[in-house]
């Protein structure tokens, strides 16, 4: 695992630069605006978040996941699973953790005023996957620490879940339309750009609803499943309407601020 870095960052700049590529040759929506402004906010405050994350909680996932292992604390570790067994195990039951997680921040107002800034986007792109106040994002790394020591979960397992993680999530928010066909087959498992789209829809009902951020399972099996949006995918209007006549969804300190704010 002395190499963990070098994947997630690999792994992190490689699905970045294609699905940006795919978006420049066959956008599925034309941005309200500029992406200049846009770009410069999102990818800035992702710079931040992962900065005072750093600062904040300074030992990574998987050390904290070796030190489990060798220290034999959490579930997994007091029982003789294959590590396949472990890993596909972890796998799930972390995906589901960050389902309910992604429920709660809709769900309690005070994580609400937090998750809000990355649903003020007025346009879904790329870098929409990596817009999160800093605040929620050191939340999400706490709740991933417990969950990781609890469970004692492989190390392999988290380095797998982190990568998916981020690159499902520019995976799901890139702004692009895949054909119909693969668009429907694909939804039977996974989170597609139309069914995130829907999550950032300025209905609330639709808002509230595709929570997954990979698969479509956990989202049919606890009732929040939305396969079509009242609009269509092309005129679907995105964003909260409270800032849809702001300027305040596309400034940096503005972002920053904005859980503060009523």
């Amino acid at each position: 695992m002395t190499n963990e870095a070098l994947w997630r960052l690999g792994a992190f700049l490689t699905i970045l630069t294609v699905m940006m590529i795919v978006e420049a040759i066959s956008p599925a929506r034309t941005s309200p605006v500029a992406a200049r402004k846009r770009w410069f906010a999102n990818f800035s405050l992702v710079v931040l978040a992962s900065v005072l994350a750093r600062l904040t909680i300074p030992i990574g996932l998987t050390s904290v996941a070796l030190y489990c292992q060798q220290q034999t604390i959490g579930v997994f570790n007091q029982f003789m699973l294959p590590l396949w067994l472990a890993v596909v195990l972890s796998l799930l039951l972390l995906d589901i953790v960050i389902y309910w997680q992604h429920r709660l921040f809709h769900k309690v107002p005070l994580l609400w005023r937090l998750h809000r800034v990355h649903h003020a986007d007025p346009h879904v792109d790329t870098s929409t996957g990596l817009r999160f106040h800093p605040l929620e994002i050191i939340l999400s790394i706490i709740i991933k620490l417990i969950i990781v020591v609890l469970l004692g979960v492989p190390a392999l397992a988290v380095l797998i879940f982190e990568i998916a993680l981020n690159g499902l999530a520019l995976f799901n928010h890139a702004n692009i339309s895949l054909p119909n066909k693969v668009e429907r087959v694909l939804r039977y498992v996974l989170i597609t750009q139309q069914l995130h789209r829907i999550h950032h829809s300025q209905t609330v009902t639709e808002t509230n609803s595709n929570f997954g951020f990979s698969v479509t399972w956990w989202d049919r099996l606890f009732g929040s499943y939305t396969p079509y949006a009242k609009l269509s995918d092309d005129t679907l209007n995105i964003g909260l309407k409270e800032f849809s006549t702001s300027n305040s969804h596309s400034r940096l300190v503005s972002l920053i601020v904005m859980p503060f704010k009523k």
